[in-house]
């Protein structure tokens, strides 16, 4: 198990308002990681994902050091969620100028033999294997997915929608939120990327499949997906992680 990530604000943006969490223990089979996006204005959204992240990833570690048990990852997962939401919204409800601040936020964990993936947004997880190739594990939030879902774009005029950033569900933005939850087999070999829509908007699945699994390490495989973006003009915010199982 190992692990690696990167964020960088991009070409355009003045500020990062992406975050990242990567931690694994191999000793114990272990991997927590994490990425979120922030939105709400210059300040209000480099907030939002900070809180999200640091809060998610703290309530889910403290309870896995009291019982790390894996049948009680989802359960983690879910609680860890729920925390974060009300952090969140409670700052966004409290301080006006973060007022209406959000984050989306893709987490995945991995505990023996088990993974368990949530998300809330359009920041993504996909496994990538030698064997089997690239699928996208988690499903966005947005405007233009319930487009495609409904027959009237393609996953191709999607990419050039004017409503391509626009979210349905944002972590901080209700009371209460939950999390959509996945289960995928991770296999000894596969690799998990999670990222922000600041690389999965420019840059195409077969694409992240070449170039992860024709990089000589994870940091290569990383750097050259964000070299990929720089080159499309990286309008937005980039987070990476990525993994190796």
């Amino acid at each position: 198990m190992i692990s690696w990530a990167v964020t960088d604000k991009g070409i355009v943006r003045k500020q990062n308002q992406d975050a990242y969490y990567a931690y694994c223990d191999e000793e114990r089979r272990f991997a927590l990681l994490a990425v979120c996006d922030g939105m709400g204005g210059a300040k209000a959204g480099n907030v939002a994902s900070a809180l999200a992240i640091d809060t998610f990833c703290g309530e889910f570690r403290k309870n896995f050091e009291l019982d790390p048990s894996e049948n009680k990852i989802e359960g983690y997962v879910t609680d860890a969620f729920a925390s974060a939401n009300a952090r969140v919204y409670e700052s966004s409800s409290t301080n006006s100028e973060y007022s209406g601040m959000g984050t989306t936020l893709v987490a995945a964990v991995l505990c023996g033999d088990s993974t368990v993936v949530a998300n809330v947004g359009d920041s993504r997880a996909y496994r990538i294997s030698p064997t089997y190739g690239i699928r996208q594990i988690t499903r966005d939030h947005s405007v233009v997915e319930d487009l495609i879902e409904r027959g009237d774009i393609t996953r191709a005029e999607s990419r050039r929608h004017p409503n391509k950033n626009l979210i349905t569900k944002a972590v901080g933005t209700l009371p209460e939120l939950g999390a959509d939850l996945f289960f995928p087999q991770i296999e000894d070999g596969d690799f998990l990327l999670l990222c922000s829509d600041g690389l999965s908007n420019l840059v195409g699945d077969q694409e992240l499949l070449y170039e992860v699994l024709r990089a000589d390490s994870l940091e290569d495989a990383g750097e050259r997906l964000l070299n990929l973006s720089f080159s499309r003009g990286a309008p937005d915010n980039i987070a990476i992680v990525l993994f190796k199982k």
